[in-house]
C-alpha cells in the first residue's frame, strides 16, 4: 500500500516540478509541455485509489503505469518535434504566420493574447546537459513506470 502512495507522490512530482520551474526560472511551457502533465495527475489519482482499494490494487496500479507511459509517449513525440523530425499538429505549437497581403493591424489582431512558446524550441534546464525538459520527462516516465512494474511483478506489497 505504501508503495502505491509513493508512486502517486512520484507521479504528482513531475507536473509539480514543471509548474515550479515556470515560477522559479521563468520557463514558459509550450502546448505539448502542458499536455505531458495531465497523464501524471491521472496516474497519481489511480495510484491513490489502488492504495485505498486493496481488491483493485493490481488493475488500478497497471492503469496508473499506462497513464505515466502516456505522458512518456507525448514526451517522445515532443522530442521529435524539438529535433525537427516531424511537425506538431497542435495549432498552439506553431508560430503564427501571416498570409500574404495582410496588414500589420490584421497580423497584430491574429496574435494570441499571451505569448506562447513554440513546441520546436527545446528548453534545457541544466546548462551543458543536452537533454531538453521533454527528454527528461521521457526518461522519468520510463524509469517510474519500470520501477512500478518491478514492484508489482515481485509481488511486494504494492
Amino acid at each position: 500500500m505504501t508503495r502505491m502512495f509513493l508512486f502517486a507522490l512520484l507521479a504528482a512530482a513531475a507536473p509539480l516540478f514543471a509548474r515550479a520551474s515556470e515560477g522559479l526560472w521563468g520557463i514558459a511551457p509550450c502546448e505539448l509541455c502542458l499536455w505531458q502533465r495531465w497523464p501524471y495527475w491521472v496516474a497519481a489519482g489511480l495510484a491513490v485509489l489502488a492504495a485505498l482499494l486493496p481488491g483493485w490494487r493490481r488493475p488500478l496500479g497497471l492503469l496508473a503505469v499506462v497513464a505515466v507511459l502516456a505522458s512518456g509517449a507525448i514526451a517522445g513525440f515532443h522530442v521529435g518535434v524539438e529535433q525537427g523530425w516531424w511537425p506538431s499538429p497542435l495549432p498552439g505549437c506553431q508560430v503564427p504566420r501571416a498570409a500574404g497581403g495582410t496588414s500589420i493591424n490584421e497580423m497584430m489582431r491574429a496574435l494570441a493574447p499571451a505569448p506562447s512558446k513554440p513546441c520546436d524550441a527545446p528548453t534545457y534546464l541544466v546548462p551543458g546537459l543536452p537533454l531538453s525538459m521533454a527528454a527528461m520527462n521521457l526518461l522519468y516516465a520510463l524509469g517510474l513506470s519500470a520501477a512500478m512494474l518491478i514492484w508489482m511483478r515481485r509481488g511486494v506489497r504494492a
